[in-house]
């Protein structure tokens, strides 16, 4: 275990009931990182102490990740959601604005909060997200989300109903970063089923891709980052240069070497990356 894992998570309870688990160090302007689908506060070791000398950082752990315990009610959970706990944290934790690094479904809460709540988010730095419906804005991405659709979600969401969470989350794994991942094996794919239940909420809800339109991602004023992994898969391909293109006031890169686990497959490249990028942003 390294020093970052070896921190306590504080335990917060918001005013809408949900609990969450935050860890922070460091000082400055709040930075809060948001994990991926499968993914816990400890889902950004790579980055911590690269990004603590220059920002006081807050990982934590999304409402159905690890270690926290809530209830599964909701048949609708989404990103929409999720951005309405992070913004309560930030009200229970007294933070009026931060600046926000999210990957693959953290990055679509980050989003989702930037939309609802703009004059909380000072930055953003968004990692692939799976905006699924982006897709469906070209021909060639009707194509490939109807492929991932089919051969991805809907054997989970078959495995989810069926009890096989295991199975579930492998076939989610394995769709989400490629065959060729080492992410269904060892430590990895341990950690993601602590996770399991954030996973079913989504692959059961009605809705877990909630469109956040052109429009609203346009008309967006804070200074964005879009990351992508240059080896990911086509779904998160097609989806990001979508994405892009209804954002042109966002800057946007692509990191080579890496698939959808842009954190932990390149992390030395994703630290400079987004460090340059937010150390100008915020003398601008």
């Amino acid at each position: 275990m390294n020093d970052f894992e070896s921190l306590t998570p504080r335990a917060w309870i918001l005013t809408n009931g949900v609990q969450l688990h935050t860890v922070r160090e460091g000082h400055g302007t709040p930075l809060i990182f948001i994990h991926g689908a499968m993914g816990d506060w400890r889902s950004w070791g790579a980055q911590w102490h690269a990004f603590t000398p220059h920002f006081d950082c807050i990982s934590y752990s999304r409402r159905y990740s690890f270690p926290n315990h809530n209830p599964m009610p909701s048949p609708d959970h989404s990103a929409l959601h999720e951005a309405q706990d992070l913004q309560l944290l930030m009200d229970t934790m007294g933070i009026e604005q931060a600046v926000l690094v999210g990957s693959s479904y953290g990055a679509f809460t980050a989003l989702a909060l930037a939309d609802q709540a703009p004059h909380r988010v000072q930055a953003l730095v968004a990692v692939e997200p799976p905006m699924m419906k982006y897709a469906h804005y070209t021909e060639t991405g009707r194509v490939v989300a109807s492929a991932f659709r089919h051969e991805v979600i809907e054997p989970a969401i078959k495995a989810f109903q069926a009890g096989d969470d295991e199975r579930a989350a492998q076939i989610m794994t394995g769709g989400i970063n490629g065959g060729s991942s080492t992410a269904n094996h060892g430590e990895t794919m341990a950690r993601r089923l602590q996770n399991l239940r954030a996973m079913k909420m989504l692959a059961l809800s009605t809705d877990e891709f909630p469109l956040i339109s052109p429009h609203q991602l346009s008309k967006l004023t804070m200074q964005v980052l879009l990351l992508a992994g240059r080896l990911t898969q086509p779904v998160h391909r097609v989806i990001f240069e979508n994405i892009c293109a209804v954002m042109p006031q966002a800057s946007h890169a692509w990191i080579d070497g890496a698939g959808h686990s842009v954190t932990r497959e390149k992390p030395d490249a994703f630290n400079r990356l987004v460090l340059d990028f937010l150390l100008k942003s915020h003398q601008a």
